[in-house]
């Protein structure tokens, strides 16, 4: 069954062919930058040190095999025919695997998951491709549910995934710039060269990261065009080389000059596969990028220009340096010795914009990768702006950015030369490519339902190709490959603690979370003074009433005469429909005035601004109690009560619920029939609150009574009840305990961004009720 007819709401689906067309059009700039500008240091990188380039062109045949065989099996064979069709919901990358692998066998580390999630319409767990569910993917799915240690290795394994991405961030500027601005050696004596290459490419890059602010979408036309021209140039350049130096290149496309190669060069020959590899970076955005297109444009835009451009262009420098090969004395092998010398500054001019819309990509795809593993709670939240209001998924992190910045610039100085930042963009690339190996087995077996025998097939194939590269990667730890490590060893222990410190968090609110019973026996006023307005109290629970809430009311003698528990929680898939936004209940009996509001988002879903986000939240409420079910809305001490939730839109997509309208001083001429609205104080201009009520069904005096004191808590104000937690470890911890949570943990919140809804409330609205949380 195809993939792509399957999810009801992807964008991949039944689009006319000017769309599919105009998209690949557009994928050649976002998607593709990084994986043409490869022809720029990979033969430099492969004939570094450990192979030589000889008369008999046996290394750069096999060197041309291998390349030819790698982007064949890899990004065509891999990603284009296989990878690609592990969509979620239409978004790509590996926390897409790893969010279909949570759905369908419940290992999602997200603590505060329901099952009316499993009921969101991109809750999808039907996208399979045969109807025959195996013995062993059931017994492999409960093994993964029964087990927490193989729970958390997956989620390790994702994580490693994504930190290898990130430090791809880093190392891929630093690698294509300076790869391109490397050009200016062939027109400029030796002694001049190391004096301008290495400025000259750390101004580009400062330019690049400085103009990350301003958001893509103002340049992002010229993306495709360059990467267009800049493909058609070397596949141009490639056919000329061909054909006036060696028309019989293409027989080192037969798999027999890779045995050739290894069998002469031997060690040498394994160890500088880990340049070979660097053919193939970038082709992880393929999937990555999947939510911004569709898989028949991005399988159009590779097989139809991508990958013969990058053949033919890759055939061109292996035909001239077969007859050239004292090229060596004077310069080393690059891209630009097979350039035709009058076209080399031309050529060098689009390599630069190439390599800055190339680096912009992956850029981009760091920041959105970091925006998923927060919404997810795998890193401290941060300060992200769109950049953008009409294109999905244009972010800024001002705190990345100039961190990946520092960090490329420490590369490109320290280094130096394309050789040890290959060894180091070669691991990362790897790496990633092994982790989304590992994960899309899974898939095969445990959403899509196909045999065990294939799984055992995909991972065995593709995984000891992959393998093969990543142990020649691994074995130039000392020459540069250390790099990734290390920054994944840095961005892995701060995503751990954090996801640790966060799990170790909801425990302590879900072990000390006031019953039921208290609120009852409080009785209506809770005990307390009920003043005008609307109390939020934010929480992370989505059951039960917070410690916070008690140690308030324990502690203050008057509380608002509406209350609202909001969680605001990522669910595990990438967006989530607006009228599905919301799930509204009530706790304890209606005259308690007491509702719980859960706010749902996908990882990629947009936040709203502050005011509409609150008028969703109230207009929610508001239609929560006008539809409510008489069983749920009884005054009677129903206990069971705080259970039912009742699934809510916002107001742009519930167009027949109620509508919130705000307007200063006196809207009596507004008044009608289907109207709750309040007139008292014409003399004091204020913003004035009213309820829009559908005509029918008729509401009764109750309801309306209690809409109507909604609509004056509004009136009145809302007040941001915001918990300020210390979270220390308990007595008789473990050391690496006290370590993670004392220090790494505490560090790491006290430097994080507070809920992205309460960062525009005005402070005088806010109170903060600060508690030890002993974990």
């Amino acid at each position: 069954m195809d993939l792509e007819g399957v999810i009801g709401n992807s964008p991949v689906k039944k689009d006319s062919w000017k769309t599919v067309l105009t998209l690949a059009y557009q994928s050649l700039g976002v998607v593709y930058g990084d994986l043409s500008t490869s022809p720029l240091y990979v033969y430099k990188s492969t004939f570094a040190e450990d192979i030589q380039h000889s008369e008999t062109n046996e290394e750069i045949y096999g060197v041309l095999s291998f390349v030819f065989w790698t982007l064949t099996l890899i990004p065509l064979l891999k990603y284009v025919f296989i990878v690609l069709r592990a969509d979620d919901n239409g978004e790509g990358g590996t926390f897409a695997l790893y969010s279909l692998l949570c759905r369908h066998a419940r290992i999602s580390t997200l603590p505060n998951c329901q099952l009316a999630d499993e009921e969101l319409s991109a809750y999808n767990k039907d996208v399979i491709l045969s109807d025959n569910k195996s013995s062993v993917g059931s017994s492999l799915k409960y093994t993964l549910e029964k087990h927490r240690v193989l729970q958390k290795m997956l989620l390790i394994l994702a994580l490693i995934g994504t930190c290898m991405v990130i430090g791809d961030g880093v190392l891929t500027p630093a690698l294509s710039v300076f790869s391109a601005v490397s050009g200016m050696e062939l027109s400029m004596s030796k002694e001049h060269h190391q004096y301008v290459e290495v400025p000259v490419a750390c101004a580009i890059l400062v330019f690049l990261f400085s103009l990350q602010h301003y958001g893509t979408h103002r340049v992002g036309f010229l993306f495709a065009p360059i990467v267009i021209t800049w493909l058609l140039c070397i596949s141009a350049i490639g056919v000329y080389n061909i054909f006036h130096w060696n028309p019989h290149v293409f027989k080192a496309l037969s798999p027999y000059y890779m045995y050739k190669f290894l069998k002469k060069t031997q060690k040498g020959g394994w160890m500088s596969l880990g340049g070979i590899l660097l053919c193939i970076t970038g082709s992880e955005a393929m999937y990555a990028d999947l939510g911004h297109f569709s898989q028949l444009s991005i399988k159009i835009a590779f097989t139809c220009l991508v990958y013969p451009s990058l053949i033919l262009a890759y055939m061109g420098q292996a035909a001239y340096l077969s007859k050239h090969h004292n090229i060596e004395s004077n310069y080393r092998i690059g891209f630009y010795v097979s350039v035709p010398e009058k076209l080399r500054w031309p050529v060098l001019a689009i390599a630069i914009l190439a390599a800055v819309v190339g680096s912009q990509a992956i850029i981009t795809g760091t920041f959105s990768i970091i925006k998923q593993c927060s919404a997810l709670g795998c890193f401290p939240r941060v300060k992200i702006i769109h950049t953008s209001s009409k294109i999905h998924g244009q972010i800024y992190i001002p705190e990345i950015n100039w961190t990946l910045m520092l960090l490329c610039l420490a590369i490109t100085v320290g280094f130096r030369d394309t050789k040890h930042m290959g060894n180091a963009s070669g691991l990362a690339v790897i790496t990633v490519m092994l982790v989304t190996t590992c994960l899309m087995s899974l898939v095969i077996v445990l959403c899509w339902h196909q045999s065990i025998f294939f799984a055992i097939c995909f991972i065995i194939f593709f995984g000891s190709v992959e393998a093969l590269y990543f142990s020649a990667s691994l074995i130039k730890f000392l020459e540069g490959a250390w790099v990734p490590i290390a920054l994944s060893f840095i961005f892995l222990v701060v995503m751990y603690v954090w996801h640790y410190g966060t799990l170790k968090k909801y425990e302590f609110d879900v072990q000390n979370k006031v019953s039921i019973n208290w609120i009852l026996s409080l009785g209506p006023n809770l005990g307390i003074v009920r003043v005008r307005g609307i109390g939020l109290i934010h929480t992370e629970l989505v059951s039960g009433i917070p410690a916070i809430f008690s140690h308030f009311v324990t502690n203050l003698p008057a509380f608002h005469q509406v209350v609202v528990f909001l969680c605001i929680k990522s669910v595990p898939v990438p967006h989530v429909r607006p009228d599905e936004r919301f799930l509204v209940g009530r706790v304890g009996p209606k005259e308690y005035r007491l509702y719980r509001c859960i706010a749902r988002y996908g990882y990629r879903d947009i936040h709203k601004d502050d005011l509409e986000f609150e008028k969703d939240l109230v207009c929610s409420i508001a239609e929560f109690i006008r539809s409510e079910k008489p069983q749920c809305s009884l005054g009677i001490e129903d206990v069971e009560c705080d259970g039912k939730m009742t699934v809510v839109g916002t107001t742009s997509s519930n167009l027949d619920g109620i509508r919130m309208c705000e307007d200063d001083g006196d809207f009596s001429q507004m008044a009608g029939t289907s109207e709750l609205k309040e007139l008292k104080n014409p003399e004091k201009l204020r913003k004035r609150v009213r309820f829009v009520v559908p005509e029918s069904p008729q509401i009764d005096t109750d309801t309306r009574e209690e809409l109507q004191e909604l609509m004056d808590a509004r009136e009145a104000g809302m007040a941001f009840i915001l918990g300020h937690c210390y979270v220390r470890a308990k007595s008789g911890s473990s050391l690496m305990k006290r370590l993670v949570i004392n220090l790494g943990y505490d560090f790491l919140r006290r430097n994080s961004r507070g809920p992205t809804y309460a960062l525009g409330i005005p402070c005088a609205s806010t109170l903060e009720v600060g508690m030890i949380y002993l974990v």
